[in-house]
């Protein structure tokens, strides 16, 4: 991680929330409207909830040794507090309860990628790595690239090693666009975009990918798009609405971008968690690879979140600009993990099947308990979480609702709200996660028939 904290359309200060609502759910106290980036908030008064999770982010000045000192930011980070994951995560422990919140893995990853680690730090690989990855795992990244693509790329030139996917994404920003850049995000979206964007200093516009299925509004895409566009950042298999983009989707994106000199940032960490359609790498499609960057990881895919072993895959054109920043943001990555993510990648398909049918019953088993619960449960074709709409149970919003879920119920979703821009976009929308053991799963949906009713 690169000490990004959460991108939220929420615009956390303290106790306090700008937001594009003009009232919440929970005793919310209206103070005077501010504008940013020429839109009006009303400031709110945060919930009691997740005000009280809020404990890194005092607004009063902290006191050590009888001195206050008051708290400090970049006014570029202002906005960003505490990600909601770190929120509700804590709320888990605090009530007890169920994390179907924070996607990442309850159980370990395979037996085989660990103890290469283990073998790796044996042999002493241990100091800093080459800047941009250790050979091995450069050239293994390729390798698996041009597997799932069917492009040869150059693992000296053209792959760059990162800590996790993150990482990737802060260093193709930061090393690719410029203050007042204007880059086009997809919403829903993943939560360190707009903060690392916003470090870049771009001008951010936002299309809302909406229920059930989440399609591309190519009219309004068309609208936006234009010469002044710098970049369009993808995310496909999409988290957190689970949709995969279409080929006929990345076609048309693929055609504008060639039509407008757009580039395309493309986030492809579920790339192996598919299950309704084959992925498509939109550096594939023609014209796509000299003007694209394409980011993943490793945690997803072998439950090894903690490693943070990451790559961005691009031109050298475009690789010059993301070695640039990583130079500056990590200059290198955890040199024993790298060779035990090159062993990871060279696996057997088998691997990956194995881990698509495992995941497959997962997630069976949580879409048909909260149908049986009775939330409208929208499809979900990749990653490892599902969207719901929660208003059949009668809150007024999604942070009302897992408030409730929290205390009352004891299972933790993720409030899709603070993945918009405009937070009213989402608020009738929760976000479970089914990378959990089966005895988990089982155990949350239990809870939600018998204390979560309509």
């Amino acid at each position: 991680m690169l000490g990004l904290v959460k991108p939220s359309p929420n615009f956390i200060h303290g106790n306090q929330i700008l937001t594009l609502r003009k009232t919440r759910a929970l005793n919310i106290f209206t103070t005077p409207t501010t504008t940013l980036n020429n839109n009006t908030f009303t400031k709110i008064r945060f919930p009691s909830f997740m005000a009280s999770a809020i404990s890194t982010t005092p607004e009063e000045p902290i006191t050590k040794n009888g001195v206050q000192h008051p708290v400090q930011v970049a006014k570029r980070l202002e906005k960003f507090k505490t990600t909601i994951f770190t929120q509700m995560s804590m709320l888990a422990i605090k009530h007890g309860a169920i994390n179907l919140g924070q996607g990442f893995p309850n159980f370990d990853g395979p037996e085989f990628v660990k103890e290469a680690a283990i073998q790796a730090i044996k042999e002493g690989k241990n100091q800093y790595a080459r800047g941009y990855g250790v050979p091995d795992l450069n050239s293994a990244v390729a390798a698996r690239f041009k597997k799932d693509s069917g492009l040869v790329v150059d693992p000296e030139k053209e792959v760059t090693i990162t800590s996790g996917c993150t990482e990737a994404i802060a260093a193709t920003m930061l090393g690719l666009i410029n203050p007042g850049d204007e880059v086009i995000l997809f919403a829903p979206f993943y939560d360190s975009y707009e903060a690392t964007l916003s470090m870049a200093g771009a001008n951010i516009k936002s299309i809302t990918l909406r229920p059930p299925n989440f399609s591309v509004p190519i009219d309004e895409l068309k609208s936006i798009i234009s010469k002044d566009t710098r970049a369009i950042l993808l995310n496909t298999p999409h988290n957190p609405t689970g949709k995969m983009f279409s080929r006929e989707e990345l076609e048309t994106i693929a055609s504008l971008c060639i039509e407008n000199d757009v580039l395309v940032f493309s986030d492809e960490v579920y790339d192996k968690l598919a299950f309704e359609a084959d992925h498509i790498s939109i550096a594939s499609l023609p014209g796509m690879y000299e003007r694209t960057v394409t980011m993943n990881s490793l945690g997803k895919t072998f439950s090894v979140t903690g490693w943070k072993i990451g790559w961005a895959i691009a031109p050298p054109h475009l690789t010059w600009g993301v070695r640039q920043a990583h130079s500056y943001l990590t200059f290198a990555t955890s040199t024993p993990m790298q060779f035990a993510a090159a062993e990871a990648l060279r696996t057997s398909e088998t691997y990956y099947e194995e881990m698509r049918k495992d995941y497959m019953h997962k997630k069976a088993i949580l879409v048909e308990g909260l149908n049986s619960v009775g939330f409208v449960v929208h499809p979900s074709s990749g990653t490892y979480f599902v969207i719901v709409d929660h208003t059949p149970f009668g809150f007024e919003n999604d942070i009302a609702f897992c408030e409730y879920l929290i205390k009352e119920v004891g299972v933790v979703a993720i409030p899709t709200s603070v993945f918009y821009l405009n937070p009213e976009d989402g608020k009738n929308l929760v976000r479970f996660t089914f990378c959990k053991d089966e005895d988990t799963l089982r155990a949350a949906v239990e809870r939600m028939k018998a204390k979560l009713k309509k």
